[in-house]
């Protein structure tokens, strides 16, 4: 073997050879990271793109479902035709469901799983959106996995009506409160009046018995100002309609809309005639009060519903619906939390009210109906008094607010749909709103 030869062969075993060595595998290991890094770098970009598709996912889905919601309590007929605004809950979910994926999809996420966290329930108000993705550089790979929720929430500015015949949301036209459903049907009647180049003005809509005997002070007519207590406006259902140059049209026009003139000698007072049940209070007929069970309660449960309302002076509408939500009418349920019976006290409150047996339902709806009654006379809210029987008394006193937690907003968000006894659609804007919970 040469000179040149064995020099060459033994290059590699000389110092500066083994830093070539090292110089190579260190630009192997810092290939190795780049390419590490570019993985990891590429999976952070893209799990905040793909948490910005999911929260705007969920948003979408809550949007669609808050658009459609008072659709839920729409009656399936009206004067035994079928009514095209009802919409089932099944087809609820499903626009809701659609409007998320298409939004996903349209900001880069194609894989999600979408799902209803209180799907069991009459009236759902939360959407989650699930997305799910494998991101590769090179033999690397990197799974992302983000969650966003959001739901319909009970609003801070919400108007409901105390000290009448109906106690249950309140939607405003022209500044007077009635219920929705009746907001509803004036506006269709202004509109077709307003084509007719009639405008029709409001002149009075729900009033409390304190109002009414304010009014009955100054007047004391029966035939004019009718007694506290004996006025169909304290439910919710009657409007004094003006001017007078619109008389005729209502008159010749107002039933197409539900509203008949109620006395022959007021041209101007209308009533509503859908939805209506006793009021337990005026001439029984229109509005819901305190005597007033909706029909989804089981028959064997509205003699103890109505004694509870009369005796605790609270909507019986509010207490049907507050059993729903809670145990969906089973006396025998038991949450996980220890939650007991149709009304699901926990065992301290049900002794502080006297409720030696949670699990019988005349019993526990008493006791339901007295601890509503004290929450309503704490807060002067409805919303605040469901949140307060479902979160407990501190969270709401503390914050004077229906307190930030999605159980607790999703539960006063369902009963307020539910509260209206006949299914009475909340209007959208009126008491929900959509926000992002995670």
């Amino acid at each position: 073997m040469s000179a040149p030869a064995r020099q060459t062969r033994h290059a590699w075993r000389e110092p500066h050879g083994q830093a070539s060595i090292l110089l190579i595998g260190g630009l192997a290991g810092v290939l190795i990271a780049v390419v590490i890094a570019g993985a990891v770098a590429m999976a952070v970009g893209r799990e905040a793109a793909a948490q910005r598709a999911a929260d705007l996912a969920a948003v979408a889905g809550a949007k669609a479902m808050h658009a459609n919601y008072q659709r839920l309590f729409e009656p399936v007929f009206i004067d035994d035709v079928p009514n095209p605004r009802h919409l089932t809950k099944a087809d609820y979910l499903t626009l809701g469901r659609a409007a998320a994926r298409a939004t996903a999809l349209a900001n880069g996420a194609p894989h999600t799983v979408i799902s209803f966290p209180d799907e069991s329930t009459i009236a759902p108000v939360r959407i989650k959106v699930a997305v799910r993705e494998t991101v590769e550089v090179g033999s690397e790979r990197a799974r992302i996995r983000v969650d966003a929720e959001a739901q319909l929430g009970a609003s801070a500015q919400i108007g409901f009506a105390h000290g009448g015949g109906y106690e249950g949301p309140l939607a405003y036209r022209q500044g007077k409160p009635m219920r929705p459903d009746v907001a509803q049907s004036f506006d269709r009647m202004e509109q077709a009046a307003r084509q007719d180049g009639v405008a029709l003005a409001i002149n009075s809509g729900f009033r409390s018995d304190a109002e009414q005997a304010v009014l009955f002070a100054r007047n004391p007519n029966p035939k004019m100002v009718a007694p506290p207590g004996k006025s169909l406006h304290r439910n919710g259902t009657e409007l004094d309609l003006g001017p007078p140059a619109a008389y005729g049209w209502l008159a010749a026009n107002a039933r197409r809309f539900h509203f008949i003139q109620r006395y022959s000698w007021e041209p101007w007072h209308y009533g509503f005639t859908l939805n209506a049940q006793s009021s337990g209070g005026g001439d029984g007929k229109a509005g819901i009060g305190r005597g007033a069970v909706p029909d989804f309660v089981p028959e064997r449960f509205a003699p103890a519903l109505r004694e509870a309302a009369q005796r605790w002076n609270v909507s019986a509408t509010l207490l049907a619906a507050q059993l729903y939500a809670e145990s969906n009418f089973n006396p025998f349920a038991v949450s996980k939390a220890g939650a007991q019976g149709l009304a699901q006290f926990m065992p301290a409150t049900a002794r502080a009210y006297g409720l030696d047996d949670p699990f019988n339902p005349t019993s526990a709806i008493n006791a339901q109906a007295h601890l509503m009654r004290d929450l309503l006379r704490m807060f002067g809210s409805v919303p605040l008094a469901l949140a307060a029987y479902n979160a407990g008394p501190a969270p709401v006193r503390s914050c004077g607010c229906v307190p930030p937690y999605a159980e607790t907003q999703g539960y006063v968000a369902r009963i307020l749909g539910l509260m209206s006894g006949a299914g009475q659609p909340i209007a959208p804007g009126d008491a929900l709103t959509v926000r992002l919970v995670s």
